[in-house]
């Protein structure tokens, strides 16, 4: 099996969808880990970026973008100025695209209609490989994309890490704005709470 990252701007240029639970709805396996306080309510955010996130500038505010409203449901205000902001927030987001070898089905060993380990019509022998016989196309596998999305909140003044989410799933393509919309809202339902890691959450797809 062969893996391929996708880098952030051809993630989040993808404009179609492949919902995993609909078309409407999408399903994300979400962990969280938390030491936010009990008592500490959310207050003004900042976010904050890596010095290789620094130098791809414009592919991180459209991060920011996408994940904005997911930090913002939870209860934080941007803050006019960031070097007063209560937390930090950083952001990740990635999609390892996945080719599986024709071989890696077990059909192909264990027989299917037209192929097998021990040969099947037209074939009387063994035969290691698809049929290309007339009106057959050749069978192949599309790819598929491992999607995960991160969220690390820190105290600004201590670098303390409170709260990380992670929301990973997977479909028949990189990803786009709302599905990476949606992923984050999954990360970030729970907050400030945790749960079983990981766990199923569905959200809806913003139209």
């Amino acid at each position: 099996m062969m893996s391929l990252k996708t880098t952030l701007p051809a993630l989040l240029a993808v404009a179609t969808l492949a919902g995993c639970a609909g078309m409407n709805t999408i399903e994300s396996d979400v962990s969280t880990f938390s030491k936010w306080p009990v008592d500490r309510k959310p207050s003004t955010y900042a976010f904050e970026r890596l010095p290789s996130q620094q130098a791809r500038a414009k592919e991180q505010d459209r991060l920011e973008a996408v994940a904005r409203a997911a930090v913002e449901a939870s209860g934080f205000q941007p803050a006019t100025d960031p070097a007063t902001a209560d937390v930090t927030v950083q952001l990740g987001a990635r999609a390892s695209r996945m080719d599986r070898s024709p071989y890696d089905d077990p059909l192909w060993w264990r027989g299917g209609l037209y192929y097998g380990r021990y040969g099947r019509y037209p074939y009387a022998g063994p035969y290691w490989g698809p049929y290309y016989g007339p009106g057959l196309a050749y069978r192949f596998d599309a790819p598929r994309y491992d999607r995960e999305v991160v969220v690390l909140i820190r105290d600004r003044q201590s670098g303390e890490p409170l709260y990380e989410a992670r929301a990973e799933n997977d479909g028949n393509t990189p990803g786009s704005k709302n599905l990476l919309a949606a992923m984050f809202r999954a990360a970030m339902m729970d907050f400030p709470s945790t749960g079983v890691n990981p766990r199923r959450v569905a959200v809806p797809l913003s139209p």
